[in-house]
């Protein structure tokens, strides 16, 4: 694609990169046949090639965004599946994420959209926070009807009917390996997870010590910035991840990590991300460290002595979370992994499509979302599973709303097959779980 940026707009380095992507997009439609929106909108400017040429116009001209540029940009998923797709390895994300960062500065939303991305980017992150949302949104669910706005009446669906207990195994310590050491990682508890489940942490300290590792909870550290980072926050976001770049380089700069480890990869898309988002930052040597040894938790369980277990008589659906498949380009570890645990596993048609959650997707499109979470559900029931297994805990709570099998993080059920407790949702199953997790 040809572009006509100034020299002037060029120094912006942003706009740099951006210049760059454009340039290597050659119109070819491929992202078209597996961007989600497109498939359900039909509208070409809800593909990725419509979206690039809106933002090349956009940045090029350095137009005041419009209503209509800004309606297509906040429709993408963020999905990447156009990326796993391209021939010409056109870095939409990047692309989209500084498209993002100029609409959050240039562009006067409604005040109505203020308003809603100001109580997600002061909710959503902060777990105490949540967790008193959470709850605030169970008892308001009766009057659900009552209010004239889709995107709050999302937020109130999105309260679980249960929510657990505070797990005190997310607090800054360390735990001991229960076989003889074979590596030391810090495991990023997340921000939203700690409020949702909780077991999906504590299952994944039980496994990783299990199978010979330190696991450490940094101090300091906290949410990754992706939700913000995806509505062009750039300063929440930076804040947030600056935090966890200096928690996690004074532990390797201290006893040392082998990996950090991490189990939502929407989470682990964003952090392997540090080294370019702060790459003219007075941070860029230590964020690059990070994004370096950063890993989903898929990745480290395929480097320890996973045991091979006996068939366990359970068919399970393993749902490819974006941000896990397209994002970091990891689609057969957790495959893997399940087999070898002794569970058969199955895939639904187009497992390369969104399910519709995409961070804050969910709450502020819930029509198309809604639409993405039919279409996914009903390829996962197809399948006649006992249970879905997913890797990312928005997937999870997107998919589990909208079906009544259950469904568990992957790290749960491998927990489970090497020594720990069955997961609570399994007791859907008539398995029986403990009423509280416990670790120690």
């Amino acid at each position: 694609m040809q572009t006509t940026f100034t020299e002037e707009q060029l120094r912006d380095p942003g706009t740099k990169r951006a210049n760059d992507i454009l340039r290597s997009c050659v119109h070819c439609g491929f992202c078209t046949a597996t961007c989600p929106t497109y498939q359900v909108l039909g509208d070409e400017l809800d593909s990725p090639r419509g979206r690039i040429y809106l933002i090349k116009d956009m940045l090029e001209n350095e137009r005041v965004p419009d209503a209509k540029t800004v309606k297509h940009i906040d429709r993408c998923l963020s999905c990447l599946a156009c990326m796993t797709t391209c021939p010409s390895g056109v870095h939409y994300m990047h692309l989209v994420d500084h498209a993002r960062a100029y609409i959050e500065k240039h562009y006067d939303r409604p005040w109505s959209d203020r308003a809603l991305r100001w109580l997600l980017a002061r909710i959503l992150p902060y777990p105490g926070r949540f967790r008193l949302a959470l709850l605030g949104a169970k008892l308001a669910k009766p009057f659900k009807g009552l209010l004239p706005d889709p995107r709050l009446r999302a937020m109130l669906d999105m309260a679980p009917a249960t929510i657990p207990p505070v797990s005190r195994n997310d607090d800054p310590q360390s735990f001991a390996p229960k076989a003889p050491r074979k590596k030391r990682v810090a495991l990023m508890t997340g921000c939203a997870q700690k409020a949702l489940n909780t077991d999906i942490n504590d299952a994944t300290i039980r496994l990783l010590t299990r199978l010979g590792c330190e696991v450490v909870v940094a101090k300091g550290a906290g949410c990754c910035g992706a939700l913000t980072h995806h509505m062009g926050r750039e300063e929440e976001s930076h804040t947030a991840a600056a935090k966890n770049i200096r928690a996690w380089t004074a532990e390797m700069d201290g006893q040392g990590l082998d990996a950090i480890v991490i189990n939502t990869s929407g989470c682990g898309t964003t952090v392997k991300d540090y080294g370019h988002m702060f790459r003219n930052d007075p941070l860029a040597a230590d964020a690059a460290r990070i994004s370096g040894i950063a890993m989903d938790v898929s990745e480290l369980l395929m480097q320890l002595e996973l045991a091979e277990g006996e068939d366990k008589g359970l068919t399970v659906a393993y749902h490819a979370a974006c941000s896990l498949q397209h994002g970091q380009q990891i689609k057969a570890h957790p495959k893997t992994l399940l087999k070898r645990a002794g569970f058969k596993v199955v895939e639904p048609a187009d497992s390369h499509l969104c399910c519709g959650s995409a961070g804050t997707y969910n709450l502020m499109q819930p029509e198309i979302s809604a639409e993405l979470k039919a279409r996914k559900v009903k390829t996962m029931e197809a399948k006649q599973p006992d249970l879905i297994a997913a890797g990312n805990i928005g997937c999870m709570m997107q998919i589990g709303s909208g079906t009544e099998l259950p469904i568990v993080h992957t790290v749960e059920l491998l927990d489970w097959a090497t020594g720990g407790p069955p997961p609570p949702a399994l007791t859907a199953l008539g398995t029986r779980a403990p009423e509280v997790p416990i670790l120690r």
